[in-house]
């Protein structure tokens, strides 16, 4: 996670110090004038006594803008005049809030045109970077209020490209953090304030020819310091740069060590400058020399070699001390400080040939130019097994002076030889770069020592003036081991002044800012001083010898090379053309733009326009970004105002095709609250005019005769209209006649509303933006009756409730489940003893086909004998079912489609009949002969539908009524036969429980059959209509598939019995599952509960099966194995009954497990418990009884155990615990056993572990086990983690509260000793420890935080395994 500076240690000038007397006025400004600038926030923090017109002159620097091209409004105050521009009061006068209170600005457009960016002339001031004429007064960064970012600008992770298009007032250009690369940021920012290195790269030339420019390293670098040095912009990428090191965009979320990428980098760069004149530039300005030797203390022979080193590691406190080095000083003596090899450590001496006591040590013989000094802040604590970050207190030297660190001899003794095994690494000194290590070959004169490998005497000493080093960078880490924030603070050899290089925002700092990095807080410095330090401290520190001779200064822009002065060219253009395209984006308007495609039906995207386009412009653009060329002609398009959510036309615009699109929409904005509609229509058409006020009506004619409801037309209204009006301006859309007319409003979804007032308007019948009625006229005495008895308002309502479900049949042949085993799956081939019986069954098909001819000829006298649907069981919400008709769709299908049969089997009920037969065994049932079946049966078959004339389906539509050409003027909006319809919603219903298929709900004792499968209650009958489904579907192409619509309001048992002609068993002999996303399935079973969770194209799969019965729950066993990596393993589902004995499902069970697990069990050798999540719980005795004993739900699940000798377990007063022995001499854990208690006492317990032990009573101990089965513990945590030995006397108290079986206890003996281990013992056992508990879920507290490794790829980015993808 990112990390900033806390509070106190934001870098403020001094200036704000100096007018702390005066009071200051904080000003927030939202840039409101194009999308890019919406969501940024400029921070002015200014005296009260600056003017109005000073206010506008520092924003317009501060945004970049042109004075006088915007204005600034009060963000909290609603159709405002904005400020003046010329005002010379002063802010506090102008009503504006001191003392810290916010003062909320807008900037906006100015008479409607948009702010001019400021040119080049008027930011030259800001090139020069080192202006402070403007420092007098402060435009500072927002107080954060205790909040963990920077500045407002810095408030978000992700930065907005607005907020970095002027350059910092300092002069300096920041860097833009692409996630969590603050670390580059930093050292990128040192490295570019380095003159030498800076001076040098720009020597490089690149040729293009050799390399390509995106890999190259140095090349790339080369153009962000050209960047940072010309650019105008605040902050810049590192996109770039971060290609160029191979890595993808997840590196930007890897947060890496600086020290860890100088190295990294340096080395990249030494690889990438070969054979060139940089070859040798790293280790010219970084590369040190120092000596590792080891002198023995008898007789002076010393044995040395010569290492390199980069930067210098110092200890910030030494490991196992209580107090940390207090400044970088002490901590370089200490570096060097020898130490005495005795004991057991002693030296072999070559000279002595003996062990002999001994001196080991470093000592410098050659500090870089550039010295880099690494505070190792990170470390390990081995008590918590975390890393820490050590914060305390260390401090740095401005000008550091190394001559008493230098090895300081006079001479060699004669007993010395030199071992010139150059390059090798010591453990215990610093690292090496392993690049040029020679030595003796070393022809380069420095400071320090130099040894010559000709001479064995000689030294030469630098002057103590050539030894001093000036502090140039300081590079600080904010945060903790786990993660946090680097910036930079860095002086400028230009003119002295220190800056904050903080990601995008570079700011000036002074000395006690530096200061404020020594890091520690102001007491003394204790252990634990560190936990109560401030985070933020410095990290790295870097040094510039103060040498005349040889410190450069930055090249000028005239003194560049030609090749950079091409890329600094290079890069102007690319900034304008930048600009421009910035320019073009401020000016484009985005907006939603919807189309009716007569071929691709609704369309979406997203229309780009400049401003300046005329409307006439823009409907060129959607007309082709639609796709609609070839299709329709131009001139039959246009553009109106749309509302999405509403489907409603808000607007056309007649005679303003040369409007331009910015006056139209209102300007450029973020979001607009409406959308465009690219209408069309048939050349022989006209558009109708869309008036602002107007709404829009869609009008279903509803006809009584077939009882089918016609695709909606489209018509426009007023809300002051009346109802009499209303039904006049049907009248010219439809053909109806107004005088019989009925109009029924559905406010909202099946919330039917007769309008019968004539004067009453629409705004007081509930009409909004979009709406939708009903028509009827007729001359049926339908009109006389209650609406809500009418046949009308029954069609309405079965047009608002039905639903189209999708079901897939089983491939098995109807009748062959009734002998089929409870345990087969539906999906498998029937046995083959039952082959010759398929040939007397019928196909799906011809059951199909039969049922639906035979629902035809119900009579419709007979329907209207049956009661009707009660008002409690309407919906208060529905489905729409409105179809969108081709446009290309001939008129002929009228004459078949508009026809239907009769639909009124939403009044007919079907009672039960007592003798019926219902039975699974009836071969007469399981055959299905329909044609066969008596009276009273088909009159109680559940599958009693119609052929609909389809109310629903898109090809039975009837465009009868809605054809354009058959009212008196054309209408053409798009929308007459061609409705924009939204999703389906499906809701509660009033009057019903709501129910949700979920996995944990679907399994449940609900039944509406008594024992024998027969229907016990009097089911109200709802609409149901089958039929064939036709479309293909890659994952059902295999098997039979119908399309059902349905009354959701139908209850599961109903809805099963009316798919028993297509399944060809009972509706016991089937299950209904439920297919959710990604294909998963659950069992639906709540019989009483209706389908009113379900929707639109929801998928139903059929299986073969026996459903449950009344008071059956379906059951998932699981085998227990206290002992294995895994204990709980799933073995099958199967069925257990209320009233059964623990004994008897064991009986059913034991067969199963034979059969489908290959489990040879005695019953006497088994156990049930119960199963909470992993946990093991009660034991059941054989003698319970489920539902008296046991409580027992939906999709319970149980545990099996296999015991290894018959049950102990007798009575519900014992015990059953689990118990683990943990021995400290060997680290490790033992088996389960299982100890049987016959109360609840400890003693007991005690003596229980004591026997199966044999432990001493008087030295046994145990502990309550936690978390989940089987409360894993590290053998490195048991010790301490657990509270062991608790002073109580029963186990079912505070802190054990053991009182249910299945608890774990782990135990050991007292006297016995912990193992000892080593720390290279400690980490592998630490090793195996944490394999072993993450494969069983244990959380490792001091598993390390996985980094990946940092590493810069030469080749462009690393080599993918094909085989990863």
């Amino acid at each position: 996670m990112e990390m900033v500076p806390s509070e106190e240690t934001q870098f403020v000038p001094r200036e704000i110090h100096n007018a702390a007397e005066e009071p200051r006025v904080l000003c927030i400004i939202q840039d409101t004038t194009s999308a890019k600038t919406v969501n940024e926030r400029l921070t002015l923090n200014l005296p009260a006594s600056t003017t109005l017109s000073k206010l506008y002159e520092d924003v317009a620097h501060k945004a970049g803008y042109v004075k006088g091209t915007f204005d600034l409004a009060w963000g909290n105050v609603l159709d405002m005049a904005p400020l003046e521009h010329n005002s010379e009061m002063s802010l506090s006068e102008s009503g504006f809030d001191s003392g810290g209170k916010r003062n909320f600005l807008q900037l906006t457009d100015k008479d409607g045109e948009q702010p001019q960016i400021a040119s080049d002339e008027s930011a030259a001031a800001d090139s020069s970077g080192l202006d402070d004429s403007s420092q007098e007064r402060f435009i500072g960064p927002l107080p954060r209020d205790g909040s963990a970012c920077g500045s407002g600008d810095y408030s978000s992770p992700s930065y907005s490209y607005s907020s970095i298009l002027s350059k910092s007032d300092t002069g300096y250009v920041g860097l833009v953090n692409q996630a969590m690369t603050c670390y580059l940021n930093s050292l990128l920012q040192t490295l570019y304030m380095t003159p030498e290195f800076r001076n040098a790269l720009y020597n490089w030339e690149f040729e293009e020819s050799e390399e390509d420019p995106v890999t190259s390293i140095p090349y790339q670098l080369q153009r962000l310091f050209v960047l940072l040095q010309t650019s105008k912009k605040r902050a810049i990428e590192t996109t770039d740069v971060t290609r160029s090191f191979g890595w993808d965009s997840s590196e930007a979320w890897q947060q890496h060590d600086v020290q860890e990428l100088c190295r990294v980098m340096f080395d990249a760069l030494e690889q990438k400058w070969k054979q060139t004149e940089q070859a040798d530039l790293i280790n010219q300005l970084y590369q040190g020399k120092l000596k590792d030797y080891v002198r023995c203390l008898e007789c002076g022979y010393e044995s040395w070699r010569i290492d390199t080193y980069l930067d210098i590691p110092l200890v910030i406190r030494p490991f196992g001390a209580s107090q940390a080095y207090g400044s970088v000083e002490e901590a370089l003596q200490a570096f060097i400080q020898p130490e005495t090899l005795d004991g057991p450590n002693q030296y072999f001496c070559e000279r002595c040939k003996k062990k002999c006591d001994a001196r080991k040590g470093l000592r410098f013989l050659h500090f870089p130019y550039l010295l880099t000094l690494q505070l190792k802040r990170f470390d390990f604590d081995y008590t918590t097994m975390h890393r820490i970050k050590l914060n305390d207190r260390m401090t740095f030297p401005e000008e550091l002076d190394m001559s008493p660190f230098i090895d300081v001899e006079d001479e060699k003794s004669p007993q010395t030889e030199s071992c010139t095994d150059s390059g090798a690494e010591n453990e215990g000194s610093c690292h090496s770069d392993q690049m040029s290590n020679d030595f003796s070959t070393d022809d380069c004169v420095d400071e320090g020592i130099c040894l010559d490998s000709t001479s064995s005497t000689e030294r030469a000493f630098k002057p103590k003036s050539l030894l001093t080093f000036e502090l140039f960078s300081v590079m600080v880490h904010s945060g903790s081991a786990a993660g946090g924030h680097y910036y930079a603070c860095i002086k400028s050899f230009s003119d002295g002044q220190w800056y904050s290089f903080n990601d995008q925002h570079v700011s000036k700092i002074t000395q006690d800012d530096i200061r404020k990095t020594y890091g520690g807080s102001s007491g003394s410095r204790g252990y634990y001083s560190s936990a109560f330090a401030s985070s933020t401290n410095a990290y790295m520190l870097i040094y510039r010898l103060k040498d005349p001779s040889r410190n450069s200064k930055f090249l000028a822009v005239e003194d560049f090379p030609n090749h950079i002065k091409s890329l600094v060219q290079k890069e102007k253009e690319s900034e304008e053309q930048e600009k421009r395209q910035r320019e073009i984006e401020r000016n484009t308007c985005k907006i939603k733009l919807f189309c009716m495609h007569p071929v691709k039906m609704m369309m979406e995207s997203k229309l780009e326009v400049h401003k300046d386009k005329t409307l006439r412009e823009a409907t060129e653009m959607a007309y082709k970004l639609m796709e609609l060329e070839g299709v329709v002609p131009l001139d039959c398009c246009r553009l109106v105002k749309y509302d999405e959510f509403h489907e409603y036309l808000e607007q056309s615009y007649e005679g303003e095709e040369d409007t331009t699109m910015g006056i139209l929409l209102g300007g450029v904005k973020s979001s607009y609250m409406f959308d465009l509609l690219l209408e069309t229509r048939r050349p022989e058409q006209v558009f109708q005019p869309y008036k602002p006020g107007e709404v829009m009506v869609k009008v279903h004619v509803v006809d009584l005769k077939s009882e089918t409801i016609a695709p909606p037309i489209s018509v426009r209204a007023y809300l002051n209209q009346s109802i009499t009006e209303f039904k006049q301006l049907i009248d010219q859309a439809t053909g109806l006649p107004a005088e019989t007319m009925r109009v029924v409003l559905e406010r909202c979804y099946n919330d039917l509303r007769l309008l019968y007032v004539p004067n009453k308007t629409l705004k007081a019948e509930g009409f909004f933006r979009s709406n939708k009625v009903f028509v009827e006229s007729s001359e049926l005495t339908d009109h006389q009756v209650p609406f809500t008895d009418s046949l009308l308002w029954k069609l309405l309502d079965r047009h608002g409730n039905t639903i189209r479900l999708l079901v897939l049949l089983p491939e098995q042949s109807p009748g062959t489940l009734a002998i089929r085993p409870l345990y087969q799956k539906g999906g498998e081939d029937p046995d083959g003893a039952f082959e010759e019986s398929q040939g007397n069954r019928k196909s799906v098909e011809a059951i199909l086909e039969e049922s639906t001819e035979k629902l035809k000829n119900l009579s419709l006298q007979q329907q209207q004998q049956r009661s009707s649907t009660s008002d409690s069981q309407k919906s208060s919400d529905t489905s729409d079912f409105e179809h969108i008709e081709s446009p290309t769709q001939d008129a002929d299908s009228n004459s078949s489609l508009c026809v239907a049969a009769d639909n009124r089997e939403l009044e007919n009920r079907i009672r039960a009949t007592p003798g019926g037969s219902g039975g699974a065994s009836s071969d007469n049932e399981n055959q299905f002969a329909c044609e066969e079946r008596s009276d009273s049966e088909v009159n109680n078959d559940r599958s009693t539908s119609s052929v609909d004339s389809d109310i629903l389906s898109s090809s039975h539509s009837s465009d009868t009524l809605c054809n354009a050409d058959s009212g008196p003027i054309q209408l053409a909006n798009g929308l007459d036969s061609h409705s924009i319809t939204s999703s389906r919603r499906s809701k509660a219903h009033e009057g019903k429980k709501e129910t949700w298929d979920t996995a944990e709900e679907d399994s449940g004792t609900d039944s509406e059959y008594d024992d024998n499968g027969k229907s016990k209650t009097e089911v109200q009958f709802m609409y149901f209509r089958a039929e064939p489904y036709s479309q293909d579907d890659a994952s059902w192409e295999t098997q039979k598939c119908l399309v059902v619509y349905v009354d959701k309001r139908i209850t599961l048992a109903a809805f099963k019995q009316n798919l028993e002609p297509y399944v060809g068993v009972p509706s016991t002999q089937f299950k209904v599952f439920r297919v959710y996303a990604n294909n998963q399935e659950f069992e639906s079973v709540r019989l009483n509960e209706t389908l009113s969770s379900f929707s639109d194209d929801n998928k139903i799969t059929i299986r073969l099966g026996r459903a449950l019965k009344k008071g059956e729950y379906r059951v998932k066993v699981y085998q227990l194995l206290v002992n294995e990596p895994e204990p709980c393993k799933f073995l099958l589902d199967t069925v257990f009954a209320k009233g059964m004995t623990v004994r008897q499902s064991k009986e059913e069970l034991l067969p199963q497990l034979k059969e489908q697990c290959r489990l040879d069990l005695s019953i006497d050798r088994v156990r049930l418990r119960k199963k909470t999540w992993k946990n093991p719980g009660t034991v059941f005795l054989d003698y319970h009884v489920y539902e008296e004993d046991i409580s027992i739900s939906s999709n319970w699940e149980v545990f099996l155990e296999v015991l290894n000798e018959p049950e102990k377990m007798k009575s519900m007063s014992q015990l059953a615990v689990l118990t683990r022995r943990w021995s400290p001499s060997t680290m490790k854990l033992g088996s389960f056993q299982e100890v049987i208690l016959e109360s609840s006492s400890v003693e007991e317990l005690k003596e229980k572990l004591s026997e199966i032990s044999e432990i001493p009573l008087e030295n046994l101990e145990f502990a309550k086990g936690r978390g989940t089965f089987p409360c894993d513990i590290s053998v490195l945590e048991i010790h301490q983690d657990l509270d062991w030995n608790p002073k109580v006397s029963t186990l079912n108290v505070w802190p054990l509260y053991i009182c249910d079986d299945g608890a774990v206890v782990f135990y050991r003996d007292s006297t016995e000793e912990t193992l000892e281990l080593s720390e290279d013992e400690r980490n592998e056992l630490m090793k195996k420890e944490s394999s072993r508990l993450l494969k069983t879920g244990y959380r490792v507290s001091y598993s390390p935080r996985k980094e990946k490794a940092l590493k810069i790829y030469l080749d462009g980015g690393p080599v993918k395994d094909p085989g990863q993808d």
